[in-house]
């Protein structure tokens, strides 16, 4: 989705995630909401128990560094927007009690997310918000997309090989 080129606006936009070591396909999610928000975007950050089944959980950057992340890459977009993050600690934050919400913006594999949200708003006797989806990209062409755990992925095996070559420079004195 071009979400420039959707002539939908929306006062107060949502979304949700991790944002752990912020990359493209955070980048293209956040342009996304910044691009169709007039006013206010809602970002929930995962924390707590929704980090517990994380790869590499240990690895995830601190909750006030992901924040800064977020509002400064938003800010970045659209400078005059309201940026409200909040930690989340289930898979619904805000996103089920902000009566002013008019949109959630997800990716293709949290779409059944944005689903379970308009479930939980009715419940509620609130709107439903209107979902857009974002696709995301690939990195360097590969098929497997860029995410959050790669590059935890990466870090871990960069740790373990300094931890290997600082071992091996210790055993040689």
């Amino acid at each position: 989705m071009d979400a420039a080129a959707t002539h939908h606006k929306f006062s107060a936009v949502v979304l949700g995630g991790t944002f752990d070591r912020l990359h493209s396909g955070h980048h293209l999610l956040l342009k996304a909401a910044a691009e169709l928000a007039e006013e206010r975007v809602v970002v929930g950050i995962s924390t707590g128990p929704m980090l517990i089944n994380k790869e590499l959980a240990h690895l995830i950057q601190p909750l006030d560094v992901r924040r800064a992340a977020v509002e400064k890459f938003i800010k970045s977009v659209k400078p005059g927007l309201q940026v409200q993050t909040e930690p989340i600690t289930d898979p619904f934050g805000p996103a089920i009690v902000d009566e002013g919400l008019e949109a959630i913006v997800v990716s293709e594999e949290t779409l059944k997310g944005a689903e379970a949200v308009n479930k939980k708003r009715a419940e509620k006797g609130l709107s439903q918000l209107q979902v857009e989806v974002v696709n995301l990209v690939v990195e360097n062409g590969c098929a497997e997309k860029v995410s959050s755990t790669i590059l935890r992925q990466r870090d871990a095996r960069q740790i373990q090989e300094k931890h290997d070559h600082d071992s091996l420079t210790v055993n040689k004195n």
